[in-house]
């Protein structure tokens, strides 16, 4: 892995360095494995006479000259990826040239090989601090300057950086960009290739442009839905520069789907880069569109929340993530066409967040961060999801329109600088009048998720003669917190259950009497954290939750009955709910469901808590009725529908039975023809992985399918697919190359999902023992990415026993793992022990 810098570390050399400027010379023309890198930095010193040390991963070292006298290359400490600066001056110039290294990791520069056609494509990927993979630098985000790149690259590619290039270089190879603002080297980028690229512009009211760039691979060209992008592209810069009051910072905005990405988008000023799956090849759903423009609006926020005013140190990358989703999703409801991304939100993004929050790693979303590996394993659900719920509630608490005053004037305080908490809750205490220093307490500074409950009694005439709210919290985790919250009281109206009432106010301690309720008639339906304003799990009364069994789909609008669906998925991780209850209330209740992002996240969840929450007896049965009513609902769904797309790939998932199995090859080979639906090749693949998975597949029909779809996705899928498939020796082969540290990063991460099939406990269980003696040679020899992805996803967690906890105690016992990988053991200790107490009730329920 790159260099471990401590927070101590960069706090020093924060207190000593000022960072001026970067001139970055890049040779792309040198061969396949090194380029060639030579940077100048100037930069002055606080205590003349003091040393430091610059940062450069993975490189040969063949010049150091500081302030003209020549450093002995031989002091770069490859291991550690750092030059030792000694003697430093009031005002200095460093200038290192070295060789650099290409990566197949996804981390630094990465280099790419599209089997289509054989052209070469890079790309930057540079958070937390890899960006030393590429050029010398003080790697930290509060050392800020501008940086000036000139880049030699093989004539016809594109070329593309933060800034626009001043000389045309697709001819010539050579390019050169002006200084940019300043800024942090986590946001710098370079991509660079043959790319194809449409071009447009955003224009102002006042006439001024922001130049629009939209890059994918050539071979992809023919799937880029570039109208469709940039249109949200406008929309997010009218609805942002609008509320910030702020100009857009930079000169331009290009946006590049490129090849393996390891996340979802990065928010590299001006030229934001996302995962190319982002460039549909096949037909999607809706939800894949909405899941698009909610990541394109999340980076567009970081170009003010992030890239202009940056944290000071990634103890603050909460704010920083949550921020950009917080805003995100409030422009997707109110600036484009998905007006119930809140509901998307609750179901999906909080599921996210209330799941990461009940494991042992839980930790407050201003979280403690000690070095660059441990922010490496903070981009969870509390960083992300747990943390825009919770700037939701402030917003709330403070009232929308102080909240984005505030956020105006934190912009115009602390442009191109670095921030720290208190900067943003000063300028929020400020304009709402309201101290915030309890609420960050509460919210920001411990950890744990509340549940609220709602008691009651009634008459004999049906009419409340109590109300109370119960707020409940972990012995670990003990905080009760002041929650803004809205009670819905729901009805049975013909053949709807629609909200009659609803009630404000702010819920604080353990009980809360809630007078504005007594004498109102008992409803259908008690709705806690109706609207969804905080973040806290919910429970629903006796006769509330007969309600939602009987009609959950019956409820009319779709930010309620997500919120019931999540609270009934919550109680079936709590071991409250049944897991085969649960399931029939997806399959019962689905057909009511009118968001598609819903809807395919219910049918996920009913999957996961088939295989790892059901009883093992009744695994079987549970697949089968899935697979019916899935079945019986794709035939019943209009043709052609998104519905209907879901249902076929949910479907497919569980096929397992001889008649399941006999459909799935029919659509495959065309036999079996369902009105509407096209099987195009994301679905060709989805069919024949499930075939293989059951041994109706094999080796003569992957090699077939690779041969249809001879692209770099065609490759992950066979790559899959051969890992799937249900015999020892191909387990065997699968793990061979999953450990050898040789698969770069996409094809890596498909052969360990392929690997992974639940349906294949059998096949997997030797492999428990064979994961801890590996994990932790893995993490110290590998990348972070690939380590923290071995650790993760091999883990034993289909392997549900005691077994399994009894092995990962003994492996952290005798082998006292780093923080980091600690924490990931014991995430995936906790699912395995969540999931016996969830088959222990269900078994019960039998």
């Amino acid at each position: 892995m790159a260099g471990n810098l401590t927070r101590d570390e960069a706090r020093e050399r924060a207190r000593l360095l000022t960072v001026e400027s970067y001139a970055v010379e890049l040779d792309l023309t040198t061969g396949e494995e090194r380029f060639g890198s030579t940077t100048l930095i100037r930069f002055g010193c606080a205590e003349p006479g003091a040393s430091t040390f610059v940062d450069l991963h993975g490189a040969v070292v063949r010049e150091v000259t500081l302030n003209g006298t020549a450093l002995d290359p031989g002091t770069y400490d490859a291991e550690k990826g750092r030059i030792p600066l000694p003697s430093l001056a009031a005002d200095n110039e460093l200038r290192v040239v070295a060789d650099a290294t290409y990566s197949r990791s996804g981390e630094g520069l990465h280099r790419f090989v599209d089997p289509v056609d054989q052209s070469v494509y890079l790309y930057t990927q540079f958070e937390t601090a890899d960006a030393h993979r590429m050029y010398t630098c003080f790697d930290q985000p509060d050392l800020k300057a501008t940086f000036e790149l000139s880049v030699t690259s093989p004539s016809g590619w594109q070329v593309i950086t933060n800034e626009a290039f001043d000389v045309n270089g697709v001819r010539t190879g050579t390019w050169h960009f002006p200084p940019t603002p300043k800024m942090s080297t986590y946001i710098t980028a370079l991509i660079a290739g043959p790319y194809h690229v449409v071009t447009d512009e955003y224009r102002r009211a006042d006439g001024s442009v922001i130049p629009l760039g939209v890059f994918c691979r050539a071979s992809l060209a023919e799937h880029l839905d570039a109208d469709a992008i940039i249109d949200v592209t406008r929309q997010g810069f009218d609805f942002f520069e609008k509320v910030f009051d702020q100009p857009y910072p930079f000169s331009k905005y290009d946006q590049l789907f490129v090849p393996e990405f390891n996340t979802g988008a990065m928010e590299n000023a001006g030229a934001v880069t996302f995962l190319e799956d982002y460039v549909f090849r096949s037909r999607v759903t809706d939800a894949a569109y909405e899941r698009r423009a909610e990541t394109i609006l999340h980076e567009m926020a970081h170009m003010w929340f992030g890239d202009l005013v940056t944290m000071r140190w990634w103890d603050d990358l909460w704010l920083n993530e949550s921020f950009a989703t917080y805003m995100s999703v409030l422009c997707q409801a109110e600036a484009t066409k998905w007006t119930s991304s809140w509901t998307t939100f609750a179901n999906l993004m909080k599921a996210w967040a209330y799941r990461q929050d009940q494991l042992p790693s839980t930790h407050p979303i201003s979280a403690d961060i000690p070095d660059i590996r441990a922010v490496e394993v903070n981009f969870d659900g509390i960083t992300y999801a747990k943390g825009a719920s919770v700037l939701k509630q402030l917003v709330a608490y403070v009232g929308r329109d102080n909240f984005l005053e505030g956020v105006r004037r934190y912009f115009q305080r602390h442009a191109w600088g670095n921030t720290v908490l208190s900067d943003l809750l000063d300028a929020l205490e400020e304009t709402s009048g309201r101290d915030l220093a309890s609420w960050s307490k509460e919210w920001l500074e411990t950890a744990g998720v509340n549940t609220l409950r709602p008691v009651y009694e009634v008459d004999g005439d049906g009419n409340f003669t109590s109300f109370d709210i119960l707020q409940e919290a972990k012995p670990d985790y003990p905080t009760l917190r002041s929650h803004r919250v809205a009670i819905g009281l729901y009805d049975r109206v013909g053949d709807g259950i629609i909200r009659r009432e609803r009630v404000e106010l702010d819920i604080i301690g353990g009980r809360t009497a809630v007078a504005e309720l007594v004498g109102k008639k008992r409803p259908d339906l008690v709705l806690v954290n109706d609207d969804d304003l905080t973040y806290s799990k919910i429970r629903l009364d006796e006769h509330s939750l007969r309600t939602l069994v009987e009609g959950i789909g019956e409820i009319k609008d779709g930010l309620p009955r997500a919120l019931c669906w999540s609270a009934a998925w919550d109680m079936t991780r709590d071991a409250e709910m049944a897991t085969r209850d649960y399931v029939k209330l997806v399959v019962s209740g689905i057909r009511g469901v009118t968001d598609i992002s819903v809807a395919q996240t219910l049918l996920r969840q009913a999957r996961t808590a088939v295989r790892q929450y059901g009883d093992p007896g009744w695994q079987p049965q549970g697949l089968e009725l899935m697979a019916d009513s899935l079945l019986e609902l794709a035939q019943q769904a209009e043709a052609g529908s998104d519905f209907q797309l879901a249902y076929v790939q949910a479907f497919t998932a569980v096929a397992a039975n001889d008649a399941h199995l006999a459909y799935v090859a029919g659509l495959l080979d065309g036999s079996t023809v369902l009105e509407g639906l096209k099987v195009d090749t994301e679905l060709r693949w989805a069919l024949l992985r499930r075939l293989v998975v059951m041994g109706r597949a094999g080796v003569p029909e992957i090699d077939a399918e690779l041969a249809r779809d001879a692209t770099a996705a065609g490759e992950r899928h066979a790559a899959a697919c051969n890992a799937a498939i249900n015999t020892a020796e191909a387990k065997a082969a699968a793990w061979e190359k999953i450990v050898s540290g040789e698969l770069p990063n996409a094809v890596f991460r498909a052969t360990l999902g392929g690997f992974t099939e639940p349906d294949h406990l059998e096949l997997l269980r030797p492999y428990a023992d064979r994961y801890f003696a590996e994990v932790g040679r893995i993490w110290k020899e590998w990348s972070s990415d690939m380590s923290q992805t071995f650790a993760e996803v091999a883990y034993p967690y289909l392997i549900i026993e005691q077994g399994t906890i009894d092995r990962t105690d003994a492996y952290i016992a005798e082998n006292e793992p780093p923080a980091a990988l600690l924490r990931l053991l014991s995430e995936g200790r906790d699912g395995v022990a969540r999931a016996l107490r969830a088959r222990a009730k269900d078994a019960s329920a039998t």
